[in-house]
């Protein structure tokens, strides 16, 4: 058994593939493309791969992470070549290696996005003023229903650059095993702090990392 990991992009139209879709498409995809996977072992066996990160719906990435094993060794560019012969429209394998760490290794996630306003000066100012409290408090649905929690401490903003009419964003958040902050948390604390109309676009996952700020491999 060869265990293998590939970092794969989800954009354009296959944004819209939930990830429930996703386990299907992919299940379709191992078997078109002739590879010798792996299936697990049992009265009910099935072809083995695993996703280290749900994607929410609408959210594109450049860095997604699915782990499979072959029963055949097979030369690493092939194996991404067969695949992405066979992939849907939107969805390309970048890359396949051996791999290096465990999923529990994942600690945060990377995203840009653009929020965009007709009055895009007083958004920012007020983005700001968002940012300089100590608490942004949010109603998340957690295993003990819904809770208020502070997601300030964990916001890590990257950059933020304002053009036309948009604000251009960069920001980590938790992810993992224990803890997933989504973006759509920070924009649910925005609009209930500013009375500035605003909408959010092109949102995409850009990396994947470990605790130490290293790239997930």
């Amino acid at each position: 058994m060869i265990k293998l990991r590939a970092v794969f992009e989800k954009k354009d139209r296959a944004k819209y593939i939930s990830h429930l879709d996703l386990n299907r498409c992919m299940l379709r995809t191992f078997r078109r493309s002739g590879l010798p996977i792996w299936y697990t072992e049992g009265f009910h066996s099935h072809p083995y791969f695993s996703f280290a990160l749900a994607l929410s719906l609408g959210y594109e990435s450049s860095c997604e992470i699915l782990d499979f094993n072959l029963n055949e060794e097979i030369p690493f560019d092939e194996v991404r070549d067969r695949l992405n012969a066979v992939m849907p429209y939107g969805m390309k394998i970048i890359s396949v290696a051996e791999p290096k760490l465990k999923i529990t290794a994942i600690a945060k996630a990377e995203y840009s996005f653009s929020l965009k306003s007709d009055n895009i000066n007083a958004l920012v100012a007020d983005i700001e003023r968002l940012l300089n409290n100590d608490e942004i408090l949010v109603e998340k649905k957690t295993k003990k229903g819904i809770q208020s929690v502070n997601i300030r401490p964990f916001i890590e903003v990257i950059s933020g650059v304002a053009g036309a009419g948009a604000y251009n964003m960069m920001m980590r958040l938790p992810a993992g095993t224990q803890t997933n902050y989504n973006p759509a948390l920070f924009f649910t604390a925005l609009k209930n702090f500013t009375e500035i109309p605003f909408e959010v676009a092109d949102i995409k996952r850009t990396e994947i990392l470990c605790a130490d700020g290293k790239i997930f491999k």
